[in-house]
C-alpha cells in the first residue's frame, strides 16, 4: 500500500525538471531515428528510383519500385514491436531504446556506402531492402519505449500534453532530413547530386547517433514500471508478449489499430507522395523541399498544442476533429497542389499538417492508458506499428499508382478519404480516458487475472 501511494503521489505531483530530462531524452532518440527513416523516404522519391533500380523508359516506374523497398521498413516495424515490447515489459524500456537507436544508425550509415545499381546490378536493390529492413526493425521497437518512457513518468492531469513531445520528435527528424537534403540538392549540380551528395545525409548519422545515445543514458525507468516489474515476478498468472495482449486486450489492439489508419495514411500523402505529385506536375524539387520545411515547422509547434488540447477537452473530440478533417483535406488540397502557386500550394500541406497533429498528438496517452504497465509496450506497439503495414507503407505506393493508372488525383482523394473513415469510426467506439490514473489501470488488470494486490 505504501508503494501505491508513492506512486499515485509521483503521477499526481511529478518531479517537473526530471521529467523534463526524459522527454529531452525520449526526443534525442527519437529525432534521430526518424531523420534516418524520413531519409530514406525523401531519398526513394529523388534518389533511389534512379540510381538503384534498371531504367524503363517511365520516370514513374522507378519510384514505383522504390516505394516497394520504402515498404519494406514498415513491413519490419511490427516485428521490431513484437520483439521489443516483449523483452521491454520485462526488462524495461531504455535500455532497449538504446539499442534500436545503434542499429538504426549503423542501417543508415552503411545505405550511404551502398554501390549502385550500375555498379553491382540486382544486388544494389537487394542489399536495400535488407538495410531497409533492419531500419523498420529499430524503429517498430522505438515508438513504443520512447512515448512510454514519457507517458508513464507523466502526471494524470497532462499526460497527453508531455506524451506528445516525442510525437514532436517525428516531424523534427523529417525536418532536418528536408533541411539536409536541401543544402545539398541546392549547393550541388543534379550530376554531383547524384553522383555522391546524397550519401552525406546517410553518413551524417554516425554523428546524430552518438548525440542521442548519450542523451539517452541519463534517464532511468518509471517508478511505476519498476513497481509492476516487482510485483509481477511472484504472480505466476501474468504474462506478457503478443499472445498474452490479443488475449486480454484485444478491443485495446484493434481500436489502436483503426485510430492509426487515416492518421498514417494521411500523413505519408502529405510528406512523402505530394513530393512525387509535385515532381509530377513540374514543382521543382528544391522548392517542394522549402514548402515541407516551413510545413515540417508548423507541425512540431502543432502537437504539443494540440496535446495540451486533449488534456483539457478529452481525447475523443480532438480525434474525432483530426478524422473527419482527414475525411475532407484531400478534396481540398489536391486543387490547391494543380495551382502550382508557391503560397496555395504550401497552405494545402500545412493544411495537411494541422488535420494530422489533431491525431497523431494524443496518440501516446491514449494507446498508453488502454493497457496495463505488465503488457503496455507490446500493446502500444502492436496498435502503432502492425497499421503501418497496410497504412503508411503503402499509401505513397497506391497514391503513385492511382496517380499513373488515371493521371488525376480524384482516385487518390477517395482513398484518403476512406482511410480517414475508418479512424473516424474507431475514435467514435474509443473509451475517453482523460485523467485516468495508470495504476488503476494496472489494479483493473489484477482483478481480471486474479491479482487484486497489483
Amino acid at each position: 500500500m505504501g508503494k501505491d501511494i508513492q506512486a499515485m503521489q509521483h503521477e499526481e505531483t511529478a518531479d517537473l525538471p526530471y521529467l523534463r530530462k526524459v522527454v529531452g531524452a525520449s526526443m534525442a532518440g527519437t529525432v534521430v531515428e526518424w531523420y534516418e527513416f524520413f531519409l530514406y523516404g525523401t531519398a526513394s522519391t529523388l534518389i533511389f528510383g534512379k540510381l538503384f533500380f534498371p531504367a524503363t523508359g517511365n520516370e514513374l516506374d522507378g519510384v514505383l519500385a522504390a516505394f516497394a523497398t520504402y515498404a519494406v521498413g514498415f513491413i519490419a516495424r511490427p516485428l521490431g514491436g513484437v520483439v521489443f515490447g516483449h523483452i521491454g515489459d520485462r526488462i524495461g524500456r531504455k535500455s532497449l531504446l538504446q539499442f534500436s537507436l545503434m542499429l538504426i544508425g549503423a542501417s543508415t550509415f552503411l545505405m550511404g556506402c551502398l554501390p549502385t545499381f550500375a555498379t553491382i546490378g540486382y544486388s544494389a536493390p537487394v542489399l536495400l531492402v535488407l538495410l531497409r529492413f533492419l531500419q523498420g526493425f529499430a524503429l517498430g521497437g522505438e515508438w513504443g519505449g520512447a512515448v512510454l518512457l514519457v507517458t508513464e513518468h507523466s502526471p494524470n492531469r497532462s499526460r497527453a500534453f508531455w506524451g506528445s513531445f516525442p510525437q514532436a520528435g517525428v516531424p523534427l527528424g523529417n525536418l532536418l532530413a528536408t533541411v539536409v537534403l536541401l543544402m545539398l540538392s541546392a549547393t550541388l549540380s543534379d550530376a554531383q547530386f547524384l553522383s555522391w551528395g546524397w550519401r552525406t545525409g546517410f553518413w551524417l548519422s554516425a554523428v546524430i547517433v552518438g548525440i542521442g545515445y548519450y542523451i539517452r543514458t541519463q534517464v532511468t525507468d518509471s517508478p511505476i514500471f519498476e513497481k509492476a516489474k516487482t510485483e509481477a515476478k511472484g504472480c505466476a498468472a501474468e504474462g506478457y508478449g503478443l499472445a498474452e495482449v490479443f488475449r486480454r486486450y484485444p478491443r485495446g489492439v484493434f481500436t489502436a489499430m483503426g485510430l492509426r489508419v487515416g492518421e498514417n495514411i494521411l500523413y505519408y500523402m502529405v510528406v512523402t507522395f505530394s513530393i512525387t505529385y509535385l515532381a509530377h506536375i513540374g514543382v521543382k524539387t528544391t522548392r517542394i523541399l522549402a514548402l515541407l520545411f516551413c510545413a515540417h515547422i508548423l507541425h512540431v509547434m502543432l502537437i504539443p498544442l494540440f496535446g495540451a488540447m486533449a488534456d483539457r477537452m478529452g481525447r475523443r473530440p480532438v480525434y474525432l476533429a483530426g478524422a473527419g478533417l482527414t475525411m475532407a483535406w484531400p478534396f481540398v488540397a489536391f486543387p490547391m497542389f494543380d495551382s502550382a502557386n508557391t503560397a496555395v500550394v504550401l497552405g494545402g500541406i500545412m493544411a495537411g499538417m494541422v488535420v494530422h497533429a489533431l491525431m497523431y498528438a494524443p496518440q501516446p496517452a491514449i494507446m498508453a492508458e488502454m493497457f496495463p504497465t505488465r503488457m503496455r509496450y507490446s500493446g502500444v506497439s502492436l496498435g502503432y506499428q502492425v497499421t503501418a503495414i497496410f497504412a503508411g507503407s503503402w499509401a505513397p505506393l497506391i497514391g503513385t499508382s492511382l496517380l499513373r493508372s488515371y493521371d488525376d488525383w480524384l482516385p487518390i482523394a477517395f482513398y484518403v478519404m476512406a482511410a480517414g473513415a475508418i479512424s473516424l469510426i474507431s475514435a467514435l467506439v474509443m473509451s475517453e480516458s482523460k485523467g485516468i490514473s495508470l495504476l488503476e489501470v494496472d489494479r483493473e488488470d489484477g482483478r481480471r487475472t486474479g491479482q487484486p494486490s497489483i
